[in-house]
This record gives C-alpha cells, sequence and structure tokens, in this order.
C-alpha cells in the first residue's frame, strides 16, 4: 500500500522504466545482439541516478530480460545477433529512490509474419483489458477473466505466468492471475501491481 508520498516515487520508478524501455525498443534490428541491448539498458539506467533491478536478483546475470520468439519470458540476453522476423520482448525494471518500476513490451524485429503480429497486438490487447478491470473495490479475479475471454476468440493459450505486485519490493503480493480464477481478494486503492499476460499460438508447456 502507498500513501501519497510513495506513490510519487512509484511514479518516478515507472516513468524512468518506460523511457528505457521505449530507447531499448529503438535498438531492435537485425543484426544487433540481445547482449547490445543490454549493455545500453545498464548503462541508461546508471546514468540516471537506478540500478537495474533484474540484475543479480535470484543469480539473474544481466541488466534486462530479453525473450526472443519462443522463449515467453526472463530471457537472458546473449551473443545472438537478432534475425528479420523475430519477435522481442524487452523486460525493464528499474530500482530509484527505494522503488521499482517495472514494464515490458514486444518489439518486430524487421518484416514479421501476419500471424505473428496478430497474437502480439491482441496480447497487448489483453493487458489493456485487464488494465481496464481495475479500481477500488474491484476483484482480482476479474482481470483474468476479461483477458480469458478476450484468448477464447482467438483459439490461443494463456501461459501459466503471473504478475505480481511491486514497489519497494520487486515481486510481492498480490499474484495477479491471467486466466479464469477462483481465489477471494479486492483491490485496494494505493496498490501497485504489474498485468502481464503471455500467450502462445500452440500449447502451454514450457521449459524452464
Amino acid at each position: 500500500m502507498h500513501d501519497r508520498e510513495s506513490i510519487v516515487h512509484m511514479r518516478a520508478a515507472c516513468e524512468l522504466a518506460a523511457w528505457v524501455l521505449q530507447y531499448a525498443g529503438t535498438l531492435v534490428k537485425p543484426s544487433v545482439t540481445t547482449d547490445e541491448i543490454d549493455r545500453a539498458v545498464h548503462q541508461m539506467i546508471i546514468d540516471n541516478g537506478a540500478y537495474p533491478s533484474p540484475l543479480g536478483y535470484g543469480g539473474f546475470p544481466k541488466s534486462v530480460c530479453t525473450s526472443v520468439n519462443e522463449c515467453i519470458c526472463h530471457g537472458i540476453p546473449d551473443s545472438r545477433a537478432l534475425r528479420d522476423g523475430d519477435i522481442i520482448n524487452i523486460d525493464v525494471t528499474v530500482y530509484l529512490n527505494g522503488y521499482h518500476g517495472d514494464t515490458s513490451r514486444t518489439y518486430f524485429c524487421g518484416e514479421v509474419d501476419e500471424p505473428t503480429k496478430q497474437l502480439v497486438k491482441v496480447t497487448e490487447e489483453c493487458m489493456l483489458r485487464g488494465i481496464s478491470a481495475c479500481k477500488h473495490g474491484a476483484s482480482f479475479k476479474t482481470i483474468g477473466e476479461r483477458i480469458s475471454e478476450h484468448v477464447d476468440k482467438y483459439g490461443y493459450s494463456v501461459d501459466p505466468f503471473v504478475g505480481h505486485g511491486v514497489g519497494t519490493i520487486f515481486h510481492s503480493e498480490p499474484i495477479i492471475w491471467h486466466t479464469y480464477d477462483y481465489a477471494p481478494g479486492f483491490m485496494v486503492a494505493g496498490q501497485t501491481f504489474t498485468i502481464e499476460p503471455t500467450l502462445s499460438m500452440g500449447s502451454t508447456r514450457c521449459e524452464v
């Protein structure tokens, strides 16, 4: 829960994360490696007086998550060069003045085929539908209901990963399900949490 002062700090962290993410997206093009994106993100965060939250978190070795194609989330930057037709999710979290700001977006690298474009479009629509469910007193399960209703129209699958509380702690309660769920709980003004559905064209089976 945040008071008025902490919301100001939270907003600043989120605005920095969004700014860094926007810059990272401009780097997405064929022949660029995810390591190069990581180095650029790291430097920009440090230059703005913040710390890259993923670096060292649970042993994570890099400053940003870069998930290419079939990698669902939390991909580790490496020396693989992006290729024409790839999609890449860039997940930026910054720690600024005691608060974590967390955001991500999926970008197209060069010319991407239409089925993949639609998958990305529908996923973004699902996120926006989840956000639209948020208000004081609303049930958390409404988020998953709105997302699932939209996914069902297209025959996609919702991957088994969740959103989470974020603030002075990187990952905390509440847990945000992106599918139908029956867990109790209601939103309260002053909470901050992520809504980050990931969809697949096929099975939701995954390897960690």
